[in-house]
């Protein structure tokens, strides 16, 4: 899906494409798709495909397991490797790169050739939080993530349209790919469970969110929830500032933070959601309210399309950094 939703983005960037080269599993090989009026063939994964170091840029929406094979591979015949899977995120040697936040630490992936996309539910939290930091200093995060079945794969949004058709017929299901019934139902648990009790998924969130801001030690805790709405993640987020802010500062400075869409006249009704988001590239932020319980807390809405802007479109804006700013691993 990811992958897929990347040959959109591409398509709708003004990236200039000279060539543009498919590969994926056999269980895809040899299916066509469109790009810019062009026709192309997916061809099958192999190392071979790389052995002839064309590539300038190589866009990854795999597995750990691949990406972890052929990222190196095309990165060493010169490549600049942008990678969606988890596998390099947590590298110390790896850049973890959202560009409205850390865009200078993409040069510091021209060394090794690859740069990593974070988590989606991290995308859209650290867009929001970088300029709540730079003006008045994180003291605290708590996040509870609202996650899509996409961010389970296409398998996965199958087996919640299967649900809820069986649901309403009164008919009996089956659950492959959740651990429980998604139809209808929210379950508080996304990938496996670690030893501190906490999701890998939670810690992705946590961890990865430091590196990214360059905080190590920021106070920040998680919750992530499976919940039965087909495509867009929403995070209720609760932060904690060395300097207060009112709700009009808040709304002032994310409105002018890049890639942030405010939504928030709740007299009006108006506050996003999932469903208005889809196709979108930004981050929606509403409901953005004094937490009356803690000094210096606010309480934020936070909104966006996890296969654009949490996957797709993050790593496409990477390419076009790259491109603007002349970063290249080739001379030719």
């Amino acid at each position: 899906m990811v992958g897929k939703e990347m040959l959109r983005v591409l398509e709708e960037s003004s990236l200039p494409v000279e060539e543009l080269r498919l590969w994926a599993s056999d269980r895809s090989a040899g299916e066509k798709l469109q790009f810019r009026g062009q026709s192309l063939t997916v061809e099958l994964l192999e190392p071979s495909a790389f052995l002839a170091g064309r590539a300038h840029y190589s866009l990854y929406a795999t597995s750990a397991n691949l990406s972890a094979e052929y990222a190196p591979l095309a990165a060493s015949r010169g490549a600049i490797c942008i990678d969606n899977s988890s596998h390099f995120r947590m590298n110390p040697d790896v850049p973890l790169v959202v560009p409205e936040v850390n865009p200078l630490s993409i040069h510091e992936g021209m060394k090794s050739g690859i740069i990593a996309n974070p988590n989606c539910s991290t995308i859209q939290l650290v867009v929001c939080l970088k300029p709540i930091h730079d003006r008045a200093k994180l003291r605290r995060v708590i996040v509870s993530s609202y996650q899509s079945v996409s961010g389970a794969g296409a398998e996965a949004i199958k087996e919640f349209e299967e649900q809820a058709r069986q649901s309403v017929n009164g008919e009996a299901y089956e659950s492959k790919v959740f651990t429980k019934k998604i139809a209808f139902n929210c379950i508080p648990h996304i990938d496996v469970f670690q030893a501190n009790g906490m999701t890998k998924e939670e810690m992705k969130i946590i961890l990865e969110s430091r590196k990214i801001l360059g905080i190590p030690d920021l106070r920040i805790t998680a919750t992530a929830v499976r919940v039965p709405v087909k495509v867009g993640h929403a995070e209720s987020v609760n932060v904690e500032t060395e300097r207060p802010l009112t709700v009009l500062e808040m709304q002032e400075l994310l409105a002018k933070a890049p890639g942030v869409i405010v939504v928030d006249k709740p007299s009006e009704l108006h506050y996003p959601t999932p469903q208005e988001c889809v196709g979108k590239n930004e981050v929606f932020v509403g409901r953005i309210r004094t937490d009356e319980s803690a000094p210096n807390s606010m309480h934020l809405w936070v909104v966006a399309d996890n296969l654009r802007k949490g996957a797709a479109t993050n790593a496409v804006q990477i390419a076009e950094y790259c491109i603007v700013h002349s970063l290249s691993r080739r001379d030719d």
